[in-house]
Order: structure tokens, then C-alpha cells, then sequence
């Protein structure tokens, strides 16, 4: 195998810049009060997007706060409760809430964050997603824990920072290397740098003049445009509209800082056992991964955090449908619980008592007594009227959906009746509507159009249940 190297390694985070409107995006974390574990019914800036639920909120706000200890190791959360009752949105409300705590943290200690704004990995999956005839369940699940690992790998780099005085760059008659000089200055020095081919048609390519502000990259001698100098702007300049004025920087020209990459563990593995690298991730070609290479990456992982170049980082993995997990993936779950390198695992059910899967017992939420055993029970109610109401207005705020008074409590009583999942799911519908008769309000006979045309489970069983029954006739293709 080769060396293990985190080249590149950087790029993978551009994965997840594609964050559309999803079920749960307006979930940012457990919306709590300041210095407090008690959670806000619902916050007036709207910032948390967590919508009542407060004793399963206050429940997850302690397990947060063990998290952080280290104390909850070996243990997994059980979200129990009935569907559309908002299991999901909590195992993502912990996620964020850890984050902003660890974000915190780091602000605190002054170390820049590579354009980073999930520092804690939040994979989930649902618990049929494990049977396949490509990958084994063990491997499926080891993968989807590697992937909820987070590791924070730190960089000193040192940069140049400074005004541009002035640029000289002299051209050879003959052909020859250009030759050129760079005077660059802080409001407390000015120095003068000898340029050579390289920089100069780094230059040239990023269109520098003097009065730019700029950064140099002294690692690799990228070179970045920050803007213009606020001292070179007047009044009768002609400049484009994208023109950024900033200061000019203090102190010394030359600087260091402290960059941080967050990337899984998962995706380090991927990197270091396929030839093609990094591409292996955007092609989708993981596939099987030896143990031998996994334990070399720990191995180096734990290198890494001894010499305090890197930073373990457990995720939240969310297993939805967990009932759906036979006996051989509760085993593994039991014993990477154990494991040093483990997320917080939080899985969900709607399910009382139930046979396991894999055998004839019937235990509580279909799972086998011994991982039962291992989890922290959060119950999660039903959600009120007022609850449907304004979990249904902040989706129509996310999807950019006007809805007017009366389609709102036509929405929130079919909410209440059917599913949160289903009233949901009609916010886009009705508005689609609603544009087709040329308006940008949703009105309450968009709703009961959209209503009529889109059947809810309850109505689909009766559809089918008064349709004739028609009987199947055995066809012999040889005739």
C-alpha cells in the first residue's frame, strides 16, 4: 500500500456545497436558552428552526453536554416515538447543537476554520439500506460509521499580506527568464521581494496593480486578489461595480496562521486505497476496503493526535428504521459502540413491541435486548396544532412559499389528521397551483385542489380497498 497522504485531501469538502432545500434544512440545532438546557418553544429569529418537542429537546440538551465530557461512551440514543413526529429533525438538532458548541470553542482559541461550517459529521441512513449484493452489511455499516468520524487536520502555513506599492518586471530581449521586483507595504513596514518566472506570471495572470491588496501563499505561491486599497480610492475613479475596497493591513508582512481541514475517515480510506485518489469519491468507486488498510489509517490517525497535528472528531450517525436491522448488524453496532474511534449513534423507531428481525422474539422496538440494553430512551410526543402550524409556516418560509390564513389552518388540520410528512409535502403543490392561476399568495382552494389530486395513506387504502378485485388468469407464452 502506499504512504498514507492527505493530498488534496481539501477538495472533498467542496461535496457537500450543494445544500438545497431538503426536508430538514431549516433545522440549525436544539434552539436552547443562553448558558441553559432548557429549550425556547420556538425562537423569535427563528435561528434553531426546532419547533416544540421540549422534553425529548432538554433530554438530547444533557446528552449533548456528556457528549462533550466524553461521558455517554458505549452508549446510543433511542428516539422512540410514533412517525412524523420529528425524530429525524432532533438527531439533527444534536448534530448542530454540538457544532455551534465546538465552533465556540474554536473561535475562542483563535484558530481559523477552512471555510468550514460543519465541524461535526451528520450521516444518517436508514436501516434497509444495510442489505445489498454489492457491499456486505458489515461493510456497509462500517463505512457509515467511518463516514459520522470527523478528522480535524491542522496546518501552520505562512503568507505574505500587504498593499502593492509598486511592480517592476524587466523582459529580456533575447528570450531570456523575466526578472522583476515587487514592492509591497503594511501600515507599519514596506519591503522589497525579488520576483521570479513563476510569480511573475502569477502576476500577470491575476491582473495585480498597484494599490491591490493581496496575499501570498509562501507554500506555494498562489497568489490572491483581497481588493483595493482604501487609500487609492477617489472619487473620479472609474471603477467596475465587483471593485472591494479594503484596509490596508497592520503589523508585519509576513504572518502565520493556523488552517484547518475537516474531513471523515471514511474519506481518507477511500483517498489511500484506490489508485485514482481523491476522484474515487466523486466517482462513487469505494467498494470494498481491506482491514489492513483501515488499521494502517488509524494507526497514522493516532499519530497524528499524539503529535497534535490532528483532532478526533465523533459525528452524529443517525439509523433511521433501526427495527429493520437483523441480529448480525446489532451485534456489530454493540461492538463498535466499544470501539475508541465511534460516533454518537442515535436510532429511531415507531415500533412498540415487535418480532427482531432475524428471529422469532418479540422485544421492545424490535431490537435485541442486549443492544436495548446499551441505549438511552428519548420518548418523542405527537406534536400539537399549534406545533403543525409552525413547523408548517417555517417550510413554507424555507421553500420561499407564500401562504395565506386560511390555507394555513387547512394545511395544519390535514397535518393533525393524516401526517406532518403529507401537509408538508402539499406547501409545494399548492403553490404550483396557485403560480398556474397567476398568484403568488396560496389560497385555501389551492390547497383543496391539491389535496384532491394528492390521496394521503388513510385515503389510498380505501381507493384500494373499494376497488374491484381482478383475478389474475395464468398466461401460457407458448400459445
Amino acid at each position: 500500500m502506499s504512504t498514507i497522504t492527505t493530498k488534496d485531501i481539501t477538495d472533498t469538502s467542496s461535496k457537500n456545497v450543494l445544500n438545497g432545500i431538503t426536508p430538514h434544512s431549516n433545522i440549525k440545532n436544539l434552539g436552547l436558552k443562553p448558558n441553559s438546557i432548557e429549550p425556547e418553544y420556538f425562537e423569535l429569529n427563528g435561528t434553531s428552526g426546532m419547533v416544540g418537542q421540549m422534553k425529548a429537546r432538554k433530554a438530547l440538551a444533557i446528552i449533548s453536554k456528556m457528549i462533550l465530557k466524553k461521558d455517554v461512551m458505549g452508549k446510543s440514543i433511542l428516539l422512540a416515538g410514533a412517525y412524523s413526529t420529528g425524530k429525524t429533525a432532533l438527531a439533527k438538532g444534536l448534530a448542530g447543537e454540538l457544532n455551534q458548541q465546538i465552533l465556540t470553542t474554536i473561535n475562542a482559541d483563535g484558530v481559523k476554520e477552512d471555510g468550514q461550517e460543519n465541524i461535526v459529521p451528520f450521516v444518517s441512513f436508514s436501516g434497509s439500506e444495510v442489505y445489498s449484493l454489492e457491499l456486505s452489511k458489515t461493510e456497509t455499516l462500517t463505512q457509515f460509521f467511518r463516514r459520522s468520524i470527523g478528522v480535524r487536520i491542522k496546518e501552520v502555513t505562512e503568507f505574505i499580506c500587504g498593499e502593492v506599492v509598486e511592480i517592476i518586471i524587466d523582459r529580456s530581449i533575447t528570450g531570456g527568464q523575466k526578472q522583476g521586483k515587487l514592492t509591497i507595504k503594511t501600515t507599519d513596514m514596506e519591503t522589497v521581494y525579488e520576483l521570479g518566472t513563476k510569480m511573475i506570471d502569477n502576476i500577470l495572470k491575476e491582473k495585480i496593480n498597484a494599490g491591490d491588496i493581496i496575499n501570498i501563499d509562501k507554500a506555494n505561491g498562489k497568489i490572491t486578489k483581497l481588493g483595493r486599497s482604501l487609500s487609492r480610492s477617489r472619487d473620479y475613479d472609474a471603477m467596475g461595480v465587483d471593485t472591494k475596497f479594503v484596509k490596508c493591513p497592520e503589523g508585519e508582512l509576513q504572518q502565520r496562521k493556523t488552517v484547518t481541514h475537516t474531513v471523515s475517515l471514511h474519506d481518507i480510506d477511500v483517498i489511500n486505497s484506490r489508485t485514482q485518489g481523491v476522484l474515487a469519491l466523486f466517482s462513487g468507486d469505494t467498494g470494498e476496503i481491506s482491514k489492513e488498510v483501515r488499521d494502517q489509517i488509524d494507526n497514522k490517525v493516532t499519530e497524528w493526535k499524539e503529535e497534535g497535528k490532528a483532532e478526533i472528531v465523533p459525528g452524529v450517525l443517525f439509523i433511521d428504521e433501526c427495527h429493520m436491522l437483523d441480529l448480525e448488524c446489532c451485534a456489530f453496532i454493540n461492538r463498535a459502540l466499544e470501539m475508541e474511534l465511534a460516533p454518537i449513534v442515535i436510532m429511531a423507531t415507531n415500533r412498540g413491541l415487535t418480532k427482531a428481525k432475524g428471529s422469532q422474539d418479540i422485544t421492545p422496538h424490535g431490537l435485541p435486548a442486549d443492544l436495548l440494553d446499551r441505549c438511552i430512551i428519548v420518548p418523542v410526543e405527537r406534536y400539537e396544532a399549534k406545533d403543525v402550524s409552525m413547523i408548517l409556516k417555517i417550510r413554507a418560509t424555507e421553500e420561499e412559499v407564500e401562504l395565506n390564513d386560511e390555507a394555513l389552518q387547512l394545511l395544519t388540520k390535514i397535518g393533525q389528521e393524516t401526517s406532518l410528512r403529507y401537509g408538508c409535502n402539499l406547501i409545494i403543490v399548492s403553490n404550483q397551483i396557485a403560480l398556474k392561476r397567476g398568484s403568488k399568495i396560496v389560497e385555501l382552494q389551492d390547497v383543496e385542489k391539491s389535496y384532491l389530486l394528492f390521496l394521503d395513506s388513510k385515503r389510498s387504502i380505501e381507493v384500494l380497498t373499494e376497488a374491484p378485485v381482478v383475478e389474475n388468469k395464468d398466461i401460457d407464452m407458448g400459445e
